[in-house]
């Protein structure tokens, strides 16, 4: 590619060539450009003298790679098209459209053991259902007004902070849908356990089903089976020693929806390596210990009471998560 003049023949003026040689200007206006004046050239920026800038002032990089028949780079060939953040209004959106079916699930399944799953208001019998008002944040019967299932806004609270850890999370697609599906369970699971002390079967069964095999997805994608092999050892065992203490212990240990809720996590936690199982499980005891000395100072329970263990445990496992890697 020249930058002079050329004769008719086609080429360039011996003058110019002599003062290319001696580094020297022509003395004409279209003088020879020599390559030490110019920039490198990519694909992104025309050639031009160094220093100067692309015309949106931004300066190309030529370790990025051009994406083929691009319309930005077709419109604005002389530097690169804006990259602008991905608005995260439509993931916030549709992370509260879950939450009335999961405000339905905590209403249901928020009664005590042995009692049928709730199917409409306790006050009038309003039926539940997806479209009804006692779904939305203020939680009330759309016939009598009266409270229903989950306290107000707490859904939707507790929904946010899940999207917070899945957003801030290091993983790839597939192990961020293996956690999404466990925190999507989590929730009702957390509020359930908080007002009658039990995680039901519904709740607990397919979070741990879709857990492992979303974990055996990302497995057939990425790094392979063994971490598979390792999440399921690891959900078996931390599910036994939990069951374990509830035949040895009974009321004193475990629950068994403690330890069902305990496979699912063991799983999720052991995909990252027995380290993270084991600060999930530092975490979760030690929140745990925490929050009943501090209910004990204030005396709102007593040495014989009985703390819901489900919540501590879904924390533990959310600060685990943001610590792995």
């Amino acid at each position: 590619m020249d930058g002079g003049d050329r004769d008719p023949s086609g080429a360039l003026a011996a003058a110019d060539r002599r003062a290319a040689a001696a580094g020297q200007p022509s003395g004409r206006a279209d003088h020879v450009m020599l390559p030490a004046d110019l920039a490198p050239v990519d694909g992104y920026c025309p050639i031009r003298p160094l220093g100067a800038k692309c015309a949106g002032g931004n300066s190309p990089q030529s370790d990025h790679s051009r994406p083929e028949n691009s319309p930005d780079i077709l419109s604005r060939p002389d530097c690169y098209p804006e990259i602008r953040p991905r608005s995260r209004s439509v993931r916030v959106l549709a992370a509260l459209a879950l939450a009335p079916p999961l405000r339905l699930a905590v209403a249901r399944y928020a009664v005590p053991a042995g009692v049928a799953a709730r199917t409409g208001c306790d006050r009038c019998g309003t039926a539940l259902g997806l479209g009804g008002a006692a779904l939305g944040p203020a939680a009330r019967c759309p016939a009598c007004r009266a409270r229903v299932g989950a306290p107000p806004g707490s859904v939707e609270v507790i929904l946010g902070v899940a999207l917070a850890v899945l957003v801030l999370v290091d993983a790839t697609l597939a192990e961020r849908a293996a956690i999404a599906w466990w925190l999507g369970w989590a929730v009702p699971l957390l509020l359930v356990d908080l007002a009658v002390h039990r995680l039901p079967d519904p709740l607990t069964r397919p979070a741990t089903v879709g857990v492992l095999a979303l974990l055996g997805v990302a497995a057939a994608t990425g790094p392979g089976i063994n971490p598979w092999w390792r999440a399921l050892a690891a959900g078996a065992g931390l599910g036994l020693a939990f069951a374990a203490t509830t035949l040895l212990l009974g009321r004193r240990g475990f629950g068994l929806g403690d330890a069902k809720l305990a496979v699912g996590v063991g799983a999720l936690l052991g995909w990252y390596g027995w380290p993270v199982l084991l600060a999930g499980l530092v975490l979760t005891f030690a929140s745990s210990a925490v929050a009943s000395l501090g209910l004990l100072l204030a005396r709102k329970v007593n040495w014989s009471s009985h703390l819901p263990f489900g919540p501590f445990l879904v924390l533990g496992t959310c600060a685990a998560l943001l610590l792995a890697r």
